[in-house]
This record gives structure tokens, C-alpha cells and sequence, in this order.
């Protein structure tokens, strides 16, 4: 079997700790998602419910669950992410969160007769949804942002077309990030774009202070615009390890620093852009850059010379350097 080249292991993270999983509309504790979870983060135990069809249940039997697991991380999906917000006091990531559900209903329909995407453990294939039940639906999600505590990040996929409340959770949370991605999660969107919050999210409750790589802006693109060879591959390395910040010189005009990290980073370089037109200030411990004379507070990786020809060069140095 051909393996895929997205999915990675990554048993230090969340070790030794527990994630609650909320599926979305039609779905249940066996979906492909929790299954993911679970491969990906071995050594962490991975909790999931099947849902009740009527809401109000619902997200009683969560915060029941919550107050009972007492989970590190909560991740919600679409519906689930809906109830997810309204977790108030945990450690929360809502993944394209249906936060007018009663709307995405009428407007999808997702009314009447609807058969679960999932096998579910009461052995029920098919439900019913009708007019009261959307007026419940509706009843508690107007709960939302009703509560506080705890971190809350909201993931939005650009393509996402069944729905969008990026600005809504704009308005309450700061923690609001656009992915490329669509409304269901793919093992790509899930790598590249929910792991790196995950790591976030530890590496705050760890109190983990990671070394700091600085990557000078003009490295980062060919003389077209476009990403360097390579620098996908070395930014993926170097996450995983480093606390990573891009550097961009002050002001970016027009935003078009900002622009090009969110086209081609996207979710992992959200908020990492340093604006500064004296880079030798930033303390740190490895500074990618062409421009290596100079006074600096961190190890000098003079990108572009006889060693650091390419990013494969510098995947090979810091490969060897194991993350240290």
C-alpha cells in the first residue's frame, strides 16, 4: 500500500495527555477524524461521543463528558465546533466552526430525512430532521460567546463553502486563522494546518520555551516571487523544532510581506512576522540570511554562500544540529 505523504507521528506531542474530539452534523466518535487523531498523537488518549440528534442533549452530555474526562485540548469540527466554543474553561480548536448552524441547515438541506455519514454505536443509520428541531438547533447555538476561559482558536478554510463565521469569532476571539482548505478536514489541512496549533497549544501548557530561528524575508522566495526550492520542506523541519519567526523590514507596505506568508505559509506563520529595520536587535539563536555581516544576537546562517547554497543545505545543517 502506497504510504501517504502527509501523515506523520508525533508522539511528543500532547504526550501523556487527554484530547476530546466533537464530531460535526451527521457524523460520530468513528469518523475518520478521530481515527487521525489518534495516529498521530500516540502517546495521547483520544476521547469522542457519539452526539445526540437534539441539541439541547447534546451539549449537556459534553460538558458532562468535559467535567468527567477533563480533557487537556478539545477540538470540534463544524457542528462540533459550535459546541465546542460553548466549552468554556478548556483549551478549545474550532475547525471550521458552524457557529449559525440552524442557517447552514436550511441553506444545505439538512432538513428532513438524513442518514450518518458514521456508524454509530446505537446502531441508528437514519434521523429526522425537522422544523422544531432546527428552532433547537438555533436555541443553542445563540449561546455562543456567552463564557470565558481558556485558550479558543478558530481554524476558517479559504474554500470553505458551507460555512463562513470567520467574522463573527473575529469579534470575540483573536485567536482567528484563515487555512487553505476546504469545510471538511483533509490528512494535508490536517498536517499543515491543525498540528501547528496543537503544537502551540502544548508547548503553552508545557511552559516550553523552544529555540528561536529568525528567517530573513528575502530567502524565502525565487527571483519570480515564488517560494524557494525547498523552503516548504525546511519551514516543516523547522517548526516541528524551533519557535520560527519570519523578518521583514519596517513598514511592509501595502501588506505585502503579510499577504505572501499567508498565501504560501498560511496558518503556521500566523503572527510570526517581525517588522524591523535593525534585525541585530532580535535575540534569538539562528538568524537565516543573506545578509550575514553584521553584528547579530544568534548564530548566522548566511543563506545564499558556498555552505548554505540552497534550503537543502540548511535542511542538512540543522537535520544534523537534531533541533538543538
Amino acid at each position: 500500500m502506497e504510504q501517504n505523504p502527509y501523515l506523520k507521528q508525533f508522539p511528543d506531542l500532547m504526550a501523556g495527555k487527554k484530547m476530546m474530539y466533537v464530531h460535526g452534523f451527521g457524523s460520530s466518535a468513528q469518523s475518520g477524524t478521530v481515527k487521525l487523531l489518534r495516529t498521530t498523537f500516540p502517546e495521547t488518549e483520544v476521547v469522542a461521543y457519539d452526539l445526540p440528534v437534539e441539541p439541547h442533549e447534546a451539549i449537556i452530555l459534553l460538558r458532562n463528558a468535559c467535567a468527567r474526562e477533563k480533557p487537556d485540548l478539545i477540538i470540534g469540527t463544524s457542528m462540533g465546533g459550535m459546541y465546542t466554543e460553548q466549552l468554556y474553561g478548556f483549551d478549545r480548536i474550532c475547525v471550521n466552526p458552524a457557529m449559525q448552524i440552524a442557517d447552514t441547515m436550511a441553506a444545505h438541506g439538512l432538513t428532513g430525512k438524513q442518514s450518518f455519514f458514521n456508524p454509530r454505536q446505537d446502531g441508528i443509520q437514519e434521523f429526522y430532521v425537522d422544523k422544531p428541531l432546527v428552532k433547537r438547533y438555533r436555541e443553542v447555538s445563540e449561546q455562543r460567546f456567552s463564557g470565558t476561559g481558556g485558550v479558543c482558536y478558530g481554524l476558517f478554510g479559504d474554500e470553505d463553502d458551507v460555512v463562513d463565521t470567520f467574522d463573527m469569532f473575529s469579534e470575540h476571539y483573536p485567536n482567528s486563522i484563515r487555512f487553505h482548505g476546504g469545510h471538511r478536514i483533509t490528512d494535508n489541512t490536517f498536517m499543515h494546518y491543525i498540528v501547528p496549533v496543537v503544537r502551540w497549544i502544548d508547548d503553552r501548557q508545557e511552559h516550553r520555551q523552544r529555540p528561536i530561528v529568525y528567517i530573513d524575508f528575502d530567502t524565502l522566495a525565487d527571483n519570480h516571487g515564488h517560494p524557494a526550492s525547498s523552503m516548504h520542506k525546511a519551514y516543516e523541519m523547522l517548526i516541528e523544532h524551533y519557535e520560527v519567526y519570519l523578518v521583514a523590514p519596517s513598514p511592509d507596505k501595502g501588506g505585502e510581506k503579510e499577504r505572501w506568508a499567508e498565501q504560501y505559509l498560511s496558518t503556521p506563520a500566523w503572527h510570526r512576522t517581525i517588522y524591523t529595520n535593525q534585525p541585530g536587535l532580535l535575540y534569538g539563536d539562528y538568524f537565516v540570511t543573506r545578509k550575514a555581516k553584521g553584528d547579530y544576537m544568534a548564530t548566522c546562517v548566511e543563506f545564499g554562500s558556498s555552505e548554505f547554497k540552497t534550503w537543502e543545505e540548511v535542511i542538512s545543517y540543522f537535520d544534523m544540529l537534531g533541533g538543538q
